[in-house]
């Protein structure tokens, strides 16, 4: 008897993939197999999966990049890509279908749903994504990361959380050094993708705190590779030590040696937040659908555990005020590393499973 297969569709970016990957991890320690559905873009960030993953990339595409060209080959490209998984799907009948969002997961739901296969999505943020949106109604349940989620009338959601991976899980919880007159980090994170606008701001405000801080400061900073050169001269002409990558593969770590983080609010960066237990200051993406960010950041910011900025507000002397403010105040500090904690949830991988396998067994609409 062949093991039950879960296919996992998922792309675009980090905050689609981490997730996934984490449900890839267990569901393989379970005893299952795991085929991971994604597009070339979203094949990059399959480096941490296990490899007894199956990896298949997709023909897909989104009418949000490119020329008229681009746009006018989106149809035909997407169609290409589910007629392309319903033939794996008729070779290998997957158990369940397990979509995370993201353009490149629209081809193993499409196919899915034509061919009837149980099949759910998990929404990271607080707003549904296009494709998620798309595919509510479709699905037998989706499985939300923050709640409340907006969902379609029709659609049936359950608050499960958002999945870490196994390296966000060593380090749960970890302790937190509280600020003072000794060697301090800060975290600086723009998603997986970087940001340009943290990039613009952030070495300028710790630049400019008091130097009782700014001397025990050291700074890990994600810039996306064209800023990365300019971030890194800024540090250096304030005599701070910064590692500025663009991309840090050892996340979990630098948080958990980390007195605060700053950040851009995407799903992943939260359920991080939570499960570890550190102060953040979070600058939702204005621009993000729906202004999923903003309400992703709402839990921390309710709970006492974050400052939230927004864009228009977000400059070097209000940045100063808040590190300043968070730093210059270990009790407060300590305070918002255990309201981090408090709303978290590293179960969500396991409440994440119990649906899969509840879907496993049901028929869809």
């Amino acid at each position: 008897m062949s093991l039950p297969l879960v296919l996992i569709a998922a792309g675009g970016t980090g905050g689609h993939m981490f997730p996934a990957q984490a449900l890839a991890e267990k569901m393989l320690k379970k005893g299952w197999r795991v085929r991971l559905s994604t597009d070339a873009r979203g094949a990059r960030y399959t480096g941490g999966f296990p490899h007894s993953t199956e990896i298949t990339e997709v023909s897909s595409a989104t009418f949000a990049r490119g020329g008229l060209l681009a746009k006018a080959l989106v149809v035909p490209r997407i169609a290409l890509g589910v007629l392309s998984a319903m033939r794996q799907m008729r070779r290998d009948r997957p158990d369940v279908v397990v979509g995370f969002g993201g353009y490149p997961s629209i081809p193993a739901l499409g196919a899915a749903t034509l061919l009837g296969l149980p099949r759910m999505i998990h929404e990271q943020n607080g707003v549904l994504g296009r494709v998620n949106r798309l595919f509510a109604t479709r699905v037998a349940q989706v499985a939300c990361g923050v709640w409340p989620t907006d969902l379609p009338s029709g659609a049936k959601g359950v608050h499960v959380g958002n999945p870490v991976r196994g390296a966000v899980l060593e380090m749960a919880a970890a302790p937190y050094a509280p600020p003072g007159d000794h060697a301090m980090s800060i975290l600086v994170m723009g998603g997986s993708q970087g940001a340009r606008i943290l990039s613009d701001v952030v070495p300028g405000a710790i630049a400019s705190l008091p130097e009782t801080i700014r001397k025990h400061l050291s700074v890990s900073h994600q810039a996306r590779a064209e800023d990365a050169e300019q971030v890194k001269a800024r540090y250096a002409e304030a005599g701070i030590s910064a590692d500025v990558q663009p991309f840090f593969h050892d996340i979990p770590r630098r948080m958990s040696q980390a007195q605060l983080v700053i950040s851009r609010a995407g799903a992943s960066s939260i359920a991080d937040l939570t499960v570890i237990g550190r102060p953040s200051i979070l600058v939702p993406y204005a621009a993000a659908a729906g202004d999923h960010q903003t309400a992703n950041a709402r839990g921390l910011v309710e709970a006492g555990a974050a400052i939230l900025i927004p864009e228009p507000a977000f400059d070097a002397a209000c940045l100063a005020t808040q590190i300043t403010t968070i730093l210059g105040t270990p009790d407060a500090a300590v305070t918002m590393a255990g309201a981090a904690l408090s709303i978290g949830r590293p179960d969500a991988t396991d409440r994440l499973i119990g649906l899969v396998r509840e879907t496993a067994h049901k028929e869809t609409p």
